[in-house]
């Protein structure tokens, strides 16, 4: 009965490594990533596919050596001399923790460069701003003006009644040509700088196709930067749970030609 399972063992490790490795389930079904619209996104999927290949390898490893271990002690003959991990429990504990201690630092040193390319590597100087708010439940964007600069906002602006959902203070000349917008719109090849902030609870901004996944943190103001590098319609989803309605929060973004995105703009400007 032990080596059976044992042998059951190894078959559902195996089974289960095979849609990972082939990158599809039964019936055809692909399990594989979106494609990469970003700069900087060969490098997330890089990192992406070691870390499958260190988990993978480390798992069916795991369920070997337990196979193993099953099929050879599981009925020791009579008289059979008992033998223990050298160093006893400690030594197994501390062989597990450098084993496990080396290889996430190893997942670390090989994912800082991707890592640094969206975190930690300041975007161009010439990068365009674009403001996105996250509250219960949807998306705002805003994008500056004429001027090229965003206006003054105050919370005790905020009235989604009257749209204005960032809080503009119309006192503030800067303020008066901003543009507001449900759905976000960007040039190709135009390197994008994200000012993100959370007007009520944790909220996330995730575009696969980007490889950007970020959460909104109350309180807090995030920044990330990227470069979009196909034209196309794309999802952008909350993937925080951010109350009954977090199911429908969604908004989508829409890469354009520099000539289709002046437009664009133009429209949504008449539109404030």
């Amino acid at each position: 009965m032990a080596k059976l399972l044992a042998v059951t063992i190894v078959i559902i490790a195996i089974l289960s490594a095979i849609p990972i490795v082939t990158h599809s389930w039964p019936g055809n079904i692909s399990v594989g990533l979106p494609p990469d619209i970003s700069t900087h996104g060969a490098l997330i999927d890089e990192q992406y596919a070691d870390t499958m290949l260190e988990a993978g390898i480390s798992f069916l490893a795991s369920q070997f050596l337990l196979a193993y271990f099953i099929w050879r002690f599981s009925h020791p003959n009579p008289g059979d001399k008992i033998r223990s991990f050298p160093g006893g429990a400690a030594g197994l504990v501390i062989a597990a923790f450098l084993l496990v201690g080396t290889e996430v630092l190893a997942l670390g040193v090989f994912g800082a460069k991707a890592w640094g390319s969206v975190y930690l590597t300041p975007p161009a100087a010439d990068a365009m701003p674009i403001q996105v708010q996250a509250g219960q439940f949807a998306f705002y964007f805003r994008y500056p003006g004429p001027d090229g600069s965003f206006g003054a906002t105050r919370p005790d602006l905020i009235n989604e009644a009257n749209a204005n959902f960032f809080g503009l203070d119309m006192n503030n000349p800067d303020a008066k040509d901003d543009i507001v917008t449900a759905e976000m719109a960007v040039p190709v090849n135009k390197e994008i700088h994200l000012l993100m902030h959370s007007k009520d609870m944790g909220h996330s901004f995730y575009v696969p196709e980007l490889r950007i996944h970020q959460d909104f943190v109350p309180g807090l103001d995030l920044t990330v930067h990227f470069t979009a590098t196909k034209i196309g319609k794309y999802e952008i989803v909350c993937t925080q749970l951010c109350g009954l309605g977090h199911y429908n929060m969604k908004a989508y973004l829409e890469v354009m030609s520099q000539q289709d995105f002046d437009q664009w703009l133009k429209q949504q400007a008449a539109l404030q």
